[in-house]
C-alpha cells in the first residue's frame, strides 16, 4: 500500500518521538510516584498500572496520529508540493483526532475496567497535551517532508549538473569529432585559395561555435534569440558545406525570443536532421524551424541515408531528460513516413 511505504528513517524517527512523547506527557505522574507523599496530594491513588496503561495509550495514539499525517500531508510523494493550508488543516485534523482518542480511552476506562489515571489534575492537562502532541506530530512530518523534498532537489540538482556535462561532451564530440574537423579544415582551405573574404567569414563563425559550446552557463539555460544566434553560426558552416542543397526556413516571432530553452537545444536538432537525411543535388534538404503555439518545432522531410549508421538517439534522449530536470516537462517528437518533427516547450 502507498501510505505505508515510507523511508525506514522516518519510521524509526516516529517511534522514538512517540516513546519519548508518551512518557514526557506523563512525567508528572511518573514523578508522583516516585514521590509516593507530594504524588498523594496532585495525583490521589495514583499507581504504576495506571501510569503504565496511559503511557502505553498515548504511544499507540501518536503512531496513529503519525499515520493519519503521512496520509494527509502526501508524505509518500515527497516530489508532491504542500502547501500552509494542507498543514494547517492536518493540524487541525491531529486535534480533534488525538481528543477522540483520549475520549476512547476514558471510555475504555470507564465501561471494560482499562487501567487509567483518575486524578482531576491529570484531565485538566489533557487539552494542554492534545495541543502539544498535534503540534509534534504535525510540526514533525512537515519537517521531515521539506528535509526530503531538498534532499530530492539536490540530486535533481546534481543529475541536472552530469546531463549537462554529458551534453557538453556530445557536442564537443560531434563539433571535434575528426571526419568533421577535417571537413572544416579542407572548407576553410578551399576558401582561402578560392576567396580569402569567405573564409575570414567562416573563420569567425567556427570561432564563435566553438565558444558558445564551450558556454559555461551555471542555469543550464538561454533565451531563445541566444540560442538562435548560435544556430545562425552553426547554420553557416553547414551552408558553406553544403552550398545550395541545404536550405532553412527559419519563421520565429520576436515575442518568443526571450523565452528560455536548454543549451543547445536547438542546434542539436538542426544537427540530427543533417546527420540523419540525404543531402545532395538530387535530394537537397529543408529545415524548418518556426512556433506553434508556445512552443518551437524544427522539422524536415524525412530522406534517409542509404548508408545512415544506426542512430542511438542518444541526442534526444538527453535534450528529452533535459527538459523533465529543469522545467517539468518534455519535448514532443511527431514521425510520418515522410516527416519527422520534434517541438520544444519555450519556458
Amino acid at each position: 500500500m502507498k501510505l505505508f511505504h515510507i523511508h525506514k528513517r522516518f519510521l524509526l524517527m516516529m517511534n522514538a518521538i512517540s516513546i519519548l512523547v508518551a512518557f514526557l506527557m506523563h512525567l508528572p505522574e511518573l514523578i508522583a510516584l516516585s514521590e509516593p507523599e507530594a504524588g498523594s496530594r496532585l495525583f490521589p491513588d495514583v499507581h504504576w498500572a495506571n501510569v503504565s496503561y496511559e503511557i502505553l495509550f498515548t504511544y499507540l495514539s501518536t503512531v496513529l496520529l503519525f499515520f493519519l499525517n503521512i496520509g494527509m500531508m502526501r508524505l509518500n510523494k515527497p516530489a508532491a508540493e504542500l502547501s500552509w493550508r494542507r498543514v494547517a488543516v492536518t493540524f487541525v485534523v491531529t486535534l480533534v483526532a488525538c481528543n477522540l482518542l483520549g475520549k476512547g480511552f476514558v471510555y475504555a476506562h470507564e465501561h471494560f475496567g482499562v487501567p487509567a489515571i483518575t486524578a482531576m489534575l491529570h484531565h485538566y492537562l489533557h487539552p494542554l497535551r492534545d495541543i502539544l502532541i498535534a503540534c509534534i506530530v504535525t510540526g514533525t512530518s512537515y519537517l521531515d517532508h521539506q528535509s526530503r523534498r531538498s534532499q530530492r532537489m539536490l540530486l535533481e540538482n546534481e543529475q541536472l549538473r552530469t546531463e549537462n556535462l554529458v551534453n557538453q561532451y556530445e557536442a564537443l564530440k560531434s563539433q571535434l569529432n575528426p571526419h568533421m574537423l577535417f571537413n572544416s579544415l579542407n572548407t576553410l582551405y578551399s576558401l582561402i585559395r578560392e576567396s580569402p573574404d569567405k573564409a575570414q567569414n567562416y573563420l569567425q563563425e567556427l570561432s564563435r561555435v566553438m565558444r558558445y559550446t564551450l558556454h559555461d552557463n551555471q542555469t543550464h539555460t538561454v533565451t531563445l534569440r541566444e540560442e538562435m544566434d548560435f544556430v545562425q553560426s552553426y547554420i553557416y558552416l553547414l551552408q558553406m558545406r553544403y552550398e545550395d542543397n541545404l536550405h532553412f526556413d527559419i519563421d520565429i516571432p520576436q515575442a518568443l525570443m526571450q523565452r528560455q530553452v536548454p543549451l543547445m537545444a536547438v542546434q542539436m536538432l538542426v544537427e540530427n536532421a543533417v546527420k540523419h537525411n540525404e543531402i545532395s543535388n538530387r535530394n537537397p534538404l529543408t529545415i524548418r524551424i518556426g512556433a506553434e503555439g508556445d512552443g518551437l518545432c524544427v522539422s524536415n522531410r524525412l530522406q534517409p541515408k542509404l548508408t545512415d549508421s544506426s542512430s542511438t538517439c542518444i541526442g534526444l534522449a538527453n535534450l528529452s531528460k533535459r527538459y523533465r530536470l529543469l522545467f517539468g516537462r518534455d519535448i514532443t517528437i511527431e514521425e510520418s513516413e515522410k516527416n519527422f518533427k520534434v517541438t520544444l516547450p519555450l519556458i
